[in-house]
Formats: C-alpha cells, structure tokens, sequence
C-alpha cells in the first residue's frame, strides 16, 4: 500500500507537470461559446481541432496571463481534425513534444485545456487503448490509435495529451459518444510539415464515382480471387486521370497498386495519402467478367473539391 507521503509526492508531480506544461496550453477563440484548446506547438505554430472552429479569420488565442493575441490560418486538415496557425511574437513557452509511441495501456496521462479567461484546466485518466495505424471516418491516415481514459471538458479539445514525463504525445480530440480520442505526435508533426511547405494537404483525385460492391462467390472462384468486395465505377468525369488510363462505367475496382479494396473507404484512404499524387499505380479492375490491369497517374485533388 502506498504511504500519504508517497501520494502527496505523486500528486506534487502532477501538479508541477500541469503548470510547467500548461504555459503552451492557449485557448482559441473562434467565434463559439466554448473555445477549444490549442497548443504552441513549435516556435510560432499554435494547432488546435479544426472540427471544434466555428471560423478561420479574427481568431485569438488566450494566454496563461489571461491576455489574447491574434494569429493566423496556415492550414487546415479536416480529415486528421488539425488546423494550424501562425502567431507573431508572443512570448508562449514551447511544448516538449514526445512520442505516443512510448504509451502503453495503464500509462497515466493528462488533458490539459485553458479557458478563454486564461484559466488552465487539468483531467487525469489512464490510457485506456493503443493500437496501430487508422483511417478518420473521413479518411484521415492517423498513425495510432489511442484513446485516453479522460473526459474531454468543454474546451479541452485541441488541448495536449500529456504523458507521466510532462512530453506532449498528442492532440486531444472528441470521438463517438463524446469519448476521448488522441492524434498522435508523429501525425501532427506530417499535417504542420505539409501545411508549411505547400499551405495545404495533398489529396489524390481520380475523377470517379464509385460504390461499394460484393462480388458473387462464383465470380471470385473464377478469377481465384481472396477478396469479397470491390468498388464498381458509376460515374467517370471527362479528361479526369481515371478516364485518361482508360477506366470505363462499370469496371469493379479491386486493388491499387496491389492493396485490395473493398469499399469507398479504402479508395478514400489511399488518395488522401499527400505521398500518391504524381504518381502512377496500377490498378485492377474486373470487366466484363475477366481480369484488366490498368496504370492511372495520380491527380490532385483542387481546394473546390475538398
């Protein structure tokens, strides 16, 4: 059994780890009645969960010192929920970024928040799931799967993930139900990059409409096929990169560049891997009952059709 010294120390050191920490905890003030979190992540850069924004322009940030100061938009990436912003000159204490690699189940964690009157708030939990790699349900390609046993307060959102060492792993988010979801350093890390060297994120086009499609028994026999679904073309747009490789209304998609696809998902997942525009893939469809190979250089995906 622990002695009270030994929890007193140990609630010593969560406090000393909230306020050595929460110096890069801001609030984002957005134009909402609870303003998300934000952290100054590196010298200049403030990120925060794009999903919880209400708007892009004359947003601020709340200091610990309870004083705001304006900051702009560098980018955004709804599908990894992370928007990034530029501030100018503020004296803000950097966060010490670590690696969610390092959590295990059982680990004690921290989400930090501040309030938009400066308040920093503090929930305390244990990391509850960690898994690997997952696609958002809009196809965001997030590096692990972590879900912290805390309760997100209104406005912890966009707030740090804070392992027992005072290193911010991650970026708190809200998942299904409300729960706790955390976007890991090494994926916040890929989104900034990106935003910086090109002001957006990279998005695959191909130019089709698709739906998910199971493919009978006696056909996957046929072609000795292990998968059971693909995606059947319903639309091809003019001069697009699908039409220009030659895919026709009514090809079954199955595998880009030798990974299976099943459904809509899947495609989704591949093109808004930044790494796949420019580049040319092979893909496999089924037409007309036989097996077609096709090579489709990846387009780009324009801001109007994000």
């Amino acid at each position: 059994m622990s002695s009270p010294n030994a929890l007193v120390a140990l609630s010593n050191n969560i406090a000393d780890i909230v306020e050595q920490v929460g110096g890069a905890v801001v609030a984002v003030n957005a134009g909402q009645r609870f303003s998300p979190s934000g952290i100054h992540w590196r010298n200049g850069i403030i990120i925060t969960s794009d999903e919880s924004l209400r708007r892009y322009d004359e947003v601020t940030v709340t200091l610990s010192n309870g004083s705001t100061v304006p900051v702009t938009l560098i980018g955004r990436d709804p599908t990894t929920d992370i928007a990034v912003f530029k501030v100018e000159n503020a004296q803000i204490p950097v966060g010490k970024i670590g690696d969610a690699k390092t959590l295990k189940v059982g680990h004690l964690v921290l989400g930090l928040g501040r309030s938009s009157e400066g308040d920093i708030r503090a929930a305390i939990g244990a990391v509850s799931v960690v898994s690997g790699a997952w696609r958002s349900m809009i196809g965001g390609n997030i590096d692990q799967f972590i879900r912290p046993d805390i309760t997100l307060y209104p406005g912890f959102a966009g707030g740090p993930l804070v392992d027992a060492a005072g290193l911010v792993v991650g970026m708190n988010t809200s998942g299904r139900r409300g729960t706790a979801l955390t976007i890991p350093a090494s994926t916040v890390n890929r989104v900034i990059d990106e935003l910086l060297a090109k002001g957006h994120i990279a998005r695959g086009y191909l130019g089709l409409g698709m739906q998910p499609v199971r493919l009978p028994n006696n056909l996957r026999t046929a072609l000795n096929l292990t998968s059971v679904g693909g995606v059947i073309v319903v639309n091809v747009e003019p001069n697009a990169p699908a039409d220009k490789a030659g895919v026709l209304i009514g090809d079954v998609l199955i595998t880009f560049d030798g990974t299976p696809v099943d459904d809509t998902g899947d495609v989704l997942a591949f093109l808004n891997s930044g790494d796949r525009v420019g580049k040319t893939i092979k893909v496999q469809v089924i037409r007309a009952g036989a097996l077609v190979e096709l090579a489709i250089a990846i387009g780009e995906r324009s801001a109007s059709e994000e």
